[in-house]
């Protein structure tokens, strides 16, 4: 493992343990260059889930994308980047509880707009109205409503 400060080759582990979703193993890393501490994560690597895209293409599932629109979604809301990396956790989690090795856009969509209702409905509202390309604004008012009613 390379350090990050000073990209030497010369690290060792120092301490080990689960880390808090439990799927995951914490690393505290010591660098015998510069002295510097740093934390790794390590992840059982899954099976290499595909997404397919509306226009049928087809591309490697990618975390920071799913990641990147939630953040979008929850730009100056109060939701801390704790509850945005557990969010993206538990979304992975139904993902991949499917067992599918592929996956349609739509479906990763639908998952995480049912999650995005319940942490925070702004969000929700910005993640649908890019997400189901809203065309006018009557549209945009009949997903509001919804949300209104619930």
């Amino acid at each position: 493992m390379k350090c990050p400060f000073c990209s030497s080759d010369n690290t060792r582990v120092i301490d080990s343990r689960p880390a808090d979703d439990n799927n995951s193993i914490r690393r505290r890393r010591l660098c015998d260059e510069c002295g510097k501490r740093f934390t790794t994560y390590e992840k059982v690597e899954t099976i290499p889930l595909i997404v397919i895209k509306k226009d049928n293409n087809r591309e490697q599932y990618d975390r920071a994308k799913l990641e990147a629109g939630i953040l979008r979604a929850c730009h100056k809301r109060p939701v801390s980047a704790a509850q945005i990396d557990q969010f993206v956790d538990e979304v992975e989690v139904d993902i991949f509880n499917k067992e599918d090795r592929e996956i349609l856009s739509s479906k990763i969509g639908e998952i995480v707009m049912n999650r995005l209702q319940a942490l925070d409905p702004v969000a929700y509202v910005r993640f649908a109205s890019v997400y189901r390309e809203f065309k006018d604004v009557n549209t945009f008012m009949d997903e509001l409503k919804k949300i209104l009613d619930n």
